[in-house]
């Protein structure tokens, strides 16, 4: 849905608002489409995706680009993420786009040892959504802007798109 994706990649950048001196991060990152948007404004962005395919398709999309300031590691989000933020990284912003069964518990205590005071949750499962949501929420991140995305013309599913803020940021 060429129309549809167009909105959702909009709305995600500007929910994710980065800027030029910020690091962002694009977990379960795939082909690093969002990972390039990030990059033209961002001063770092590390995608992390387990499919090697897509990792390699990342990397020739990065060069294809331009993009120097971007970087994909292979490996899963709920290993590569808590690896990354006990070595020091501190990333401004980050996106998680999981599949459908969402992060894994793994991820979503290392978002919160990252002090990333913001995170932009793409989902296409309400239910994974609500449950992750909780466990940030009780952690201390709260909802600020909720964008829908009707992907699926004609059926039940929908992508949403969830901008979370740190209460104390």
């Amino acid at each position: 849905n060429p129309a549809q994706t167009e909105r959702l990649y909009a709305a995600a950048l500007a929910f994710a608002d980065v800027q030029p001196h910020q690091k962002a991060l694009d977990l379960y990152c795939g082909i690093g489409t969002i990972s390039l948007l990030l990059a033209r404004r961002a001063k770092r962005v590390i995608g992390i995706e387990n499919v090697a395919e897509a990792v390699e398709d990342a990397r020739q999309n990065a060069r294809d680009n331009g993009l120097s300031n971007v970087e994909f590691l292979c490996e899963a989000t709920e290993e590569a993420l808590p690896k990354l933020v006990a070595g020091g990284l501190r990333p401004d912003v980050i996106v998680a786009d999981p599949p459908r069964k969402g992060c894994g518990e793994a991820a979503l205590a290392a978002i919160l040892a990252s002090g990333a005071p913001r995170l932009l949750y793409i989902s296409c499962d309400p239910a994974t959504l609500a449950r992750d949501c909780r466990f940030l929420a009780q952690a201390g991140f709260g909802v600020q802007r909720v964008q829908p995305v009707d992907m699926f013309p004609h059926t039940a599913h929908i992508e949403t798109i969830m901008l979370l803020q740190r209460e104390n940021s």
